[in-house]
């Protein structure tokens, strides 16, 4: 459905045709005019124009400021598709996370925007937080069994050597071109942070064990006992903060779906 959004009347003539690209907060939208086509977005984080310039995200064209101070971004909009879950095993997925993780360059972006580290006692104290107000979440055994091995674990995961890290990849947001060009999108909730988190979700998602090797060696790093388990605290970290989310938005299948996987990591 062809849509006419207000801010963009102040970018696009009436000729383009508009369509909404869906996501979380309804600001990002296709644009095509004949063989020209745009995806374009309100106010999106500067950190945009560093990661097209590393090639990690479709080629940024524009930016345009509204007069209400706005910042609308225009992207070459890519024909490409969404990687599958057996997808994520491919070696150009190690070599663009790893790109990103040793890119110095979207490290200064990210602190020159004031992102502060994050450190693994924020999150615990997070997931602290969340659960005293959850109290009928804090009571199941899965959960607290979680919770005890986050706490118990806390030494032992310190990791001084932080790097830029997506914090989200899950394979929906990977994107292939038809020439074999891969993306990573959706970089709103990039932190400064244990690359652990990264590569920990994707493998404990994505990877069969028995093939761990093989994909870090890819990426160029060796399976350790400490890497282990770093890759272990933050997948059970981040699993209790998706039940957390879920519960509270009362989607009660995909908070079981996460007690059940949660209880497969900790059993």
């Amino acid at each position: 459905m062809q849509l006419k959004v207000n801010w963009l009347d102040y970018i696009l003539d009436d000729e383009w045709e508009i369509f909404p690209a869906g996501g979380a907060t309804g600001d990002a939208y296709f644009a095509q005019l004949n063989d020209k086509r745009l995806f374009l977005k309100r106010n999106s984080s500067p950190f945009l124009a560093v990661l097209s310039a590393e090639g990690i995200v479709p080629k940024l064209m524009w930016t345009r400021r509204l007069e209400n101070g706005d910042v609308i971004t225009a992207q070459h909009w890519i024909n490409g598709r969404e990687l599958k879950a057996q997808d994520m095993n491919g070696p150009d997925i190690a070599h663009l996370l790893r790109k990103i993780h040793h890119s110095n360059e979207l490290l200064d972006m990210l602190k020159r925007l004031q992102k502060k580290p994050l450190h693994p006692e924020e999150i615990l104290l997070d997931i602290t937080k969340r659960l005293e107000k959850e109290k009928d979440l804090s009571k199941l055994a899965t959960i607290t069994e979680g919770l005890h091995f986050l706490e118990m674990e806390l030494q032992n995961i310190q990791y001084e050597q932080k790097v830029v890290c997506h914090c989200d990849v899950n394979h929906n947001n990977w994107l292939e071109t038809g020439d074999k060009q891969l993306y990573l999108i959706d970089w709103d909730g990039a932190m400064i942070a244990d690359p652990a988190i990264d590569i920990g979700l994707l493998l404990h998602w994505y990877i069969d064990k028995e093939d761990w090797d093989s994909w870090l060696e890819l990426y160029g790093l060796e399976l350790t006992d400490n890497l282990r388990l770093r890759m272990k605290w933050y997948v059970v970290s981040q699993t209790i903060l998706s039940i957390l989310w879920y519960n509270t938005k009362d989607l009660q299948k995909e908070t079981q779906h996460w007690i059940n996987y949660l209880q497969s990591l900790t059993s």
